[in-house]
């Protein structure tokens, strides 16, 4: 657990594919069924203090166990941290580690008064999210999410009912 953020919920990978990203986890990790956003149906978003609202992201969403995995595939050029995370790991990887805080504001505030940097900032319906940079390690993103955790819980939940590996369902709002 996080001493500034708490529990650990998901972990994030930025993937020059998410299509075969999501079979690679599914064939050789047995991790599925994913939730699948063509276009992540973003409200706002702002990358180093500029606004590039018509940033298109797929992606992927599945879990093993409480841990959720995300799959990040960036299909526009506006700048963003998986556009960079990318650029220099062109194969892709873990790029973000998430919590998911019901005291999103405080927890906020508190990451900016311990030296933390945003990065990237968006809103959603499925809630606001921040990728921060820690100043001593600036190329080490921690983003946080705010309010989805019941949509979270519930898709878990759904993927616990029904776990057929190969099904990639549409992601809900």
């Amino acid at each position: 657990m996080s001493r500034l953020f708490g529990p650990l919920r998901q972990m994030g990978y930025v993937v020059p594919d998410v299509e075969a990203a999501m079979r690679h986890w599914v064939e050789v990790c047995g991790v599925g069924p994913w939730f699948y956003a063509e276009r992540l149906p973003l409200t706002s978003f702002s990358y180093g203090g500029a606004r590039y609202d018509d940033i298109h992201l797929s992606i992927g969403l599945a879990n093993s166990g409480e841990m959720q995995i995300e799959l990040i595939q960036q299909r526009s050029e506006h700048p963003s941290m998986a556009r960079e995370f990318l650029l220099a790991h062109p194969k892709g990887g873990l790029q973000h580690w998430s919590s998911w805080p019901e005291n999103y504001d405080e927890l906020y505030q508190r990451a900016l008064a311990n030296g933390y940097q945003v990065g990237q900032e968006g809103d959603a319906p499925r809630g606001r999210c921040d990728a921060d940079r820690p100043a001593h390690l600036p190329k080490s993103p921690v983003a946080r999410k705010r309010s989805g955790r019941a949509q979270y819980d519930h898709e878990r939940e759904s993927e616990q009912k029904q776990p057929e590996l190969h099904h990639v369902r549409p992601l809900t709002q």
